[in-house]
């Protein structure tokens, strides 16, 4: 059966029908059930299937969906809405990811032994106490993404089942399918998404505020892999929402996430090796390393996930420079190892300088200017200390080696 679009209120009444718990009306379902692309496109039977019946449980009692529904319908039904039981309703009804069981079984436990192999052959990179606490920032991001991640990965499910007539009329297929080439394909907009919500959570100072929790650390191993800030994950999903809707199964948006994330781990040690040339190409922990170091030379550099030739398009591009001695940590360090504290501290002095600044512009400023700036010109961005080390003819000398790590980030 064809779908058939019938406009908003089609889809209106059908939402509310569902809310109530009444029966999908309409071609909705049979529209959304169908599987257009040719198999050999689609990959395995059990996958086709397995897409097939997640299609047909998008617009089911309790996914996001229902919850706005009955979200709107609360004034009548106003001790209705459980959002725990929803939540878990809506994770029973996702499909199984099957490069999240490889993660459980097999790569993060090699991740683990990997941070413990790295503490034993290499101490003097590591801090104790900022180590836990990396840990513990961890933990918390994770917890948080595992909440989300249901709701983001369901909102992609119906942002490609939305988009599904668009595309069969205006663009003559219905889904992108599994080939293996769309695999690479996705990939490649996957980092490419990264690239840009990286880069302007460096650039956008409430963004930084979120992302600066992985920064913050002032050693450099591979527990700063993990040590996530908790409130990133709340704005991530906004760069992948094209993807769903040009046709690229949600299914491999998830898993292609979770892939680089994989990849992403090996950027953060001091002792893996330079790729050589393959760096022209792939990211490293030799040229990651640069993106974490606040020399004035290095910051904001390098913002690519798997790939380099983003930043090298994109002009954000630098390679190591020989007798630079990389620096880590921030500027304005909160001077604790409080988990939570370095979760909100930036969010607290973006409070502060919007209350105090003068004129709306000035305080919009100070929430989506780039880290450093100030209305009175007493800071700096980090643009303008890499021009003001360039006039000055000192970008990229030799540094003299430091007995301690410092911050010098603006």
């Amino acid at each position: 059966m064809m779908y058939v679009w019938q406009g908003p209120w089609h889809c209106i009444q059908t939402v509310i029908s569902i809310s109530s718990g009444g029966p999908v009306r309409g071609p909705l379902m049979p529209g959304w059930a169908m599987d257009a692309t040719p198999a050999s496109n689609r990959g395995s039977e059990r996958t086709r299937d397995m897409v097939q019946r997640w299609r047909r449980t998008v617009l089911a009692r309790s996914t996001w969906i229902h919850l706005a529904a009955r979200a709107i319908h609360r004034r009548w039904h106003p001790m209705s809405f459980n959002p725990i039981q929803a939540w878990l309703d809506m994770k029973a009804q996702m499909p199984e990811l099957a490069i999240e069981g490889i993660g459980i079984k097999y790569v993060y436990p090699v991740f683990l032994a990997l941070i413990i192999l790295e503490y034993i052959n290499a101490k003097h990179l590591f801090d104790l106490k900022e180590s836990w606490s990396g840990f513990v920032i961890g933990i918390g991001a994770t917890i948080i993404r595992v909440i989300t991640n249901v709701f983001e990965i369901t909102l992609y499910m119906f942002l490609f089942t939305w988009a599904e007539p668009f595309r069969e009329q205006y663009l003559g297929y219905s889904t992108l399918g599994f080939a293996w080439y769309i695999w690479i394909l996705c990939a490649i907009a996957d980092d490419h998404n990264f690239y840009w919500h990286h880069r302007l959570a460096h650039n956008v100072r409430v963004l930084w505020a979120a992302h600066l929790p992985h920064h913050s650390g002032k050693m450099y191993n591979l527990t700063i892999s993990i040590r996530n800030g908790w409130f990133i994950t709340l704005v991530k999903p906004i760069y992948w929402l094209w993807m769903p809707l040009v046709g690229f199964e949600p299914i491999m948006i998830a898993t292609c996430l979770i892939v680089n994330a994989f990849y992403q781990f090996t950027l953060h040690s001091q002792l893996v090796p330079s790729y050589g040339w393959l760096e022209n190409i792939f990211n490293s922990s030799h040229v990651h390393v640069v993106h974490h170091s606040c020399n004035t030379e290095y910051l904001d550099r390098n913002h690519g996930g798997i790939f380099t030739f983003w930043d090298r398009l994109y002009n954000t591009w630098q390679k190591p420079i020989k007798g630079i001695v990389p620096k880590f940590g921030i500027s304005h360090d909160p001077g604790t190892n409080n988990p939570i504290t370095h979760n909100i501290f930036e969010f607290q002095e973006i409070w502060r300088d919007v209350k105090q600044a003068p004129g709306l512009k000035n305080k919009l400023m100070y929430i989506f200017g780039p880290p450093g700036w100030r209305h009175d010109g007493t800071g700096k961005t980090s643009q303008q200390l890499q021009e003001e080390l360039r006039a000055s003819g000192q970008f990229g000398k030799p540094t003299v080696v430091e007995s301690e790590p410092t911050a010098v980030r603006a």
